[in-house]
C-alpha cells in the first residue's frame, strides 16, 4: 500500500441550509499530518493529510461552530494526531471548539484515559468493520468499559448484517452508546425494511442508545438498484427514525469521508440534507446542538 488517497471534495459549495447558532458537526477525522503523525502500520487504507486547518476551515464554510473528532482507523491506537486537532480548536479565549472519540488499546489504564479526558477525549470507539479492523476483542472491550471516565460513552461502528451478532455485547456495555451511521442499514429497503426495523429494536432496548444520522454519501451511494445523490432513498428512509428518537440523535459531516475516494461527495450537499431529514426548526436545534451538547460539553448546560 503506497498511494496516497484523496476522498474529500477540494471545493465544497456554499450548503443552501444555514444551521442554528452553536451546531455541532459530532462526526468528523483528520488524517495526519503524515510527517508528524505517521500512520498506523495495520492501517487498511493512506490517505493525503486532511489536518485541523482544512477541518475548522470547513467548519466556518459550512457554517458550524463545534467539531467531535473521532479518530480514524488509519492512526490506530495513536490518538496523537486527534489530540492536536482539539488542542489546535482552541481560540483566544482559551475555548476549545473541538473534543474527541479515541481509539485506545484496552490495556490502557485509568491514568491514561484520565491523560485523554483533559484532552478533550469524551468517549472510546469500537470499529467492527472488518475490511478496516483485524481483530476485535469483545471481551476486553467490555474490560475497558469497566474503568472509562464519568460521563464518557462508547461509540460502536458495525454492518447491518452482524447486529444480532453484537446484540449481547452491546448489552452488557454499561456506558451510554453511540452507534455510527446507524449501523450501516440498507436505507434502499425503506424506512420499514429489515435493517431499519432491526435497528429500531435495539434503540427501543435501552434508552441511553444514541445514532448518528449521517452518510448519505456512504448508505445512499450509487450502485446497482441504487439513487446516489440526492440521495432520495436516505432521505426517506432516516427522516421517521430522527421524528421518533429525536432526543438521542446527532448528525455529522464525515469529513474526510473515508474511503470514499471513487464517489466523492460535495460537503454543502451533505448538509442539505439535515433539513430533508429533521423538517423542523425545533427538530434541527436538537440534532445540532442540545443533543451533541449534553453529550460533549454537558457542563455548558
Amino acid at each position: 500500500m503506497s498511494d496516497r488517497i484523496i476522498s474529500w471534495h477540494s471545493a465544497p459549495s456554499k450548503p443552501a441550509y444555514t444551521p442554528p447558532a452553536g451546531a455541532v458537526d459530532a462526526h468528523c477525522h483528520v488524517f495526519g499530518p503524515m510527517a508528524r503523525f505517521p500512520f498506523s502500520a495495520k492501517a487498511k487504507y493512506l490517505p493525503e493529510d486532511a489536518g485541523p486547518d482544512q477541518l475548522f476551515a470547513l467548519r466556518d464554510h459550512l457554517g458550524f461552530s463545534r467539531n467531535v473528532i473521532v479518530q480514524a482507523s488509519c492512526h490506530g491506537t495513536d490518538n496523537a494526531a486527534t489530540l492536536d486537532a482539539i488542542a489546535k480548536s482552541e481560540g483566544p479565549d482559551g475555548f476549545k471548539r473541538a473534543r474527541g472519540v479515541a481509539v485506545v488499546d484496552p490495556a490502557v489504564d485509568e491514568a491514561g484515559l484520565a491523560a485523554l479526558h483533559d484532552a478533550g477525549i469524551r468517549g472510546i470507539r469500537f470499529n467492527f468493520l472488518k475490511r478496516l479492523v483485524d481483530d476485535a476483542p469483545k471481551d476486553k472491550f467490555l474490560d475497558v468499559t469497566a474503568r472509562l471516565p464519568e460521563s464518557w460513552h462508547v461509540v460502536i461502528y458495525f454492518e447491518a448484517d452482524i447486529l444480532e451478532e453484537l446484540r449481547p455485547f452491546m448489552d452488557a456495555i454499561p456506558v451510554p452508546l453511540v452507534i455510527d451511521h446507524m449501523g450501516r442499514p440498507d436505507v434502499r429497503q425503506g424506512p420499514d425494511g429489515k435493517d431499519m426495523m432491526a435497528f429500531r429494536r435495539l434503540l427501543d432496548s435501552r434508552e441511553d442508545i444514541w445514532f448518528k444520522a449521517t452518510c448519505p454519501e456512504r448508505l445512499d451511494a450509487v450502485k446497482e438498484g441504487g439513487m446516489g445523490a440526492p440521495w432520495d432513498n436516505f432521505a426517506a428512509a432516516v427522516a421517521p427514525l430522527v421524528a421518533d428518537y429525536q432526543d438521542r440523535v446527532i448528525w455529522g459531516t464525515d469529513w474526510p469521508h473515508p474511503n470514499m475516494q471513487d464517489e466523492i461527495a460535495d460537503d454543502g450537499h451533505i448538509v442539505d440534507m439535515i433539513p430533508r431529514i429533521a423538517p423542523s426548526a425545533a427538530l434541527q436545534e436538537k440534532m445540532l446542538v442540545t443533543n451533541p451538547m449534553r453529550l460533549y460539553w454537558p457542563e455548558e448546560l
